[in-house]
């Protein structure tokens, strides 16, 4: 992510880093281990089939996600109406039970739930606030995989986030745009809404044409494998191919110019700019297969199938967003901006962190992309913006000293100034410490063994010190975990 103003929900090259087919879901399922908390552990055999948690137990978002299974794909098939801004919904979940499960939870806000059905069985179903409680016909076993068909409807919401920050289902002047962080996708599909659960996307929408009889555009992440002309509709199938978060996933429904191209290395690229921010955002075509490649060198292979961006006209929401694959950008960006939302495609959609309180991982590897950048275009080199950090003269600085990187104090501080500038700042310190030979080499092999995972700032620590040789405590107590400014002698 990355903030126009306080806060940010602030891309390749070679062909080997690339994924080519489409992986089922079922396959995908088979290769899982469970990522999720929550599930069981041990011989529960003897206990029965019992609920799945509700919850994950993540210390800043203890609503978000549920126990007892892992979900490998999502197929939403979506009607949406633009003029009365109403959703219909069908969603087909297929996951892996980790436990006998009498009953699993769904994360879902607002919308009515018509029916669902386990393995084919009409199941029942109950809602409490925002968890939607299934109970299938028979028990899952532990291991089994299953299917859950969930179909729904009614108006999505906008939700305002516990930072203030509006998310979900958003209404724009031509339409809607969908952004998910840290739970806004539970307002148009029901899922397992945590990081730590991770799956493939179809996601199929259908839009009825204008009273001009001019069609909606639908742009979403991964690639557009389909589209249709029904007559006074159209239909737009998008595939995501990697595994996805689901605060990543994303669908935008309105008017843009599209501009599609390739990358040196012959990466797909799609670009979607609405016409009012079309005059300021000439240059994001030319600037994402840039910032790609850029980027490629230094992180390592790109690690998706399609890279690209949407730049929608919604000047009133102040932030964008890192959606998988195509980040979204509520006005035209400039190169900074662009800089930080690409490079989270491999800090945050690629390697994305176990737990919310170690975004730091996500926010602060992105904003030193953007000072690294800087440092390689003609700007103040890396070493400088530290001391501008330091000092409080870079106009990002202010309050990076409230709390420690790795531990925001609550969901409402989990975007704020420290999570980005001093996680930055961590960044380079460690670069200081341990050379840029092997700085470089501790991202790219981040990056490499995480790739589509999860990861926590424990593995990151172990990593920097497997691949330095050196006990980095002391740099990480200080810049990471300890609250206070540090003292220091230039």
């Amino acid at each position: 992510m990355t903030p126009h103003a306080a806060n940010d929900r602030r891309l390749r090259p070679a062909a080997s880093g690339r994924l080519s087919g489409w992986v089922p879901a079922t396959a995908l399922l088979l290769a899982m281990t469970t990522s999720c908390t929550g599930s069981a552990s041990g011989d529960d055999s003897a206990a029965g089939p019992r609920p799945g948690a509700a919850g994950v137990g993540d210390r800043l978002f203890p609503a978000l996600g549920n126990g007892g299974y892992d979900v490998a794909h999502y197929g939403l098939t979506l009607d949406y109406v633009p003029e009365n801004n109403r959703l219909k919904g069908t969603a087909v979940i297929t996951a892996r039970a980790t436990q006998d499960l009498s009953r699993f939870n769904l994360d879902l806000s607002g919308l009515r739930v018509r029916t669902a059905t386990v393995q084919g069985a009409k199941a029942q179903f109950s809602r409490e606030k925002d968890e939607l409680r299934v109970t299938p016909a028979k028990p899952v076993k532990d291991g089994d995989i299953f299917k859950t068909v969930v179909t729904y409807d009614g108006t999505p919401r906008t939700i305002e986030n516990d930072d203030g920050g509006l998310e979900g289902w958003i209404e724009t002047d031509d339409g809607a745009t969908a952004l998910g962080q840290p739970a806004g996708s539970m307002t148009w599909f029901p899922g397992n809404h945590h990081p730590s659960d991770k799956a493939t996307y179809d996601i199929t929408v259908t839009v009825p044409k204008d009273e001009d009889g001019d069609p909606y555009d639908v742009v979403g992440n991964g690639e557009l494998t389909a589209q249709e002309d029904n007559g006074d509709s159209v239909t737009r199938h998008w595939r995501t191919e990697e595994p996805m978060a689901g605060y990543l996933a994303h669908i935008s429904v309105g008017y843009f110019e599209i501009d599609k191209g390739r990358t040196d290395d012959d990466l797909p690229v799609y670009v979607a700019i609405d016409p009012d921010e079309s005059e300021d955002a000439a240059d994001v075509k030319d600037l994402v297969p840039e910032i790609v490649g850029w980027a490629s060198r230094r992180f390592g292979p790109y690690p998706f199938s399609s890279t690209g961006a949407i730049v929608d006209h919604l000047p009133d929401l102040d932030y964008a967003l890192e959606t998988q694959t195509k980040p979204y950008f509520d006005e035209a960006p400039d190169e900074t901006l662009l800089v930080h939302e690409l490079a989270h495609q491999w800090f945050g959609n690629s390697v994305t962190p176990r737990q919310w309180k170690d975004m730091w991982l996500n926010e602060g590897l992105a904003t030193y992309a953007e000072w690294l950048w800087e440092e390689e275009h003609g700007g103040r080199d890396t070493d400088q913006i530290f001391e501008d950090f330091y000092d409080g003269t870079d106009s990002e600085s202010e309050g990076i000293w409230a709390f420690a990187p790795a531990d925001p104090p609550s969901a409402a501080r989990v975007s704020d100034p420290p999570v980005y500038g001093r996680g930055a700042m961590v960044v380079h310190e460690l670069r200081k410490a341990v050379g840029d030979e092997t700085f470089f080499d501790i991202l790219r092999t981040w990056t490499r063994q995480h790739r589509h995972g999860n990861a926590d700032t424990r593995q990151f620590i172990a990593l920097c010190e497997a691949r330095s040789g050196k006990n980095l405590t002391k740099l990480f107590d200080v810049w990471l975990f300890n609250k206070e400014k540090p003292s220091r002698t230039k």
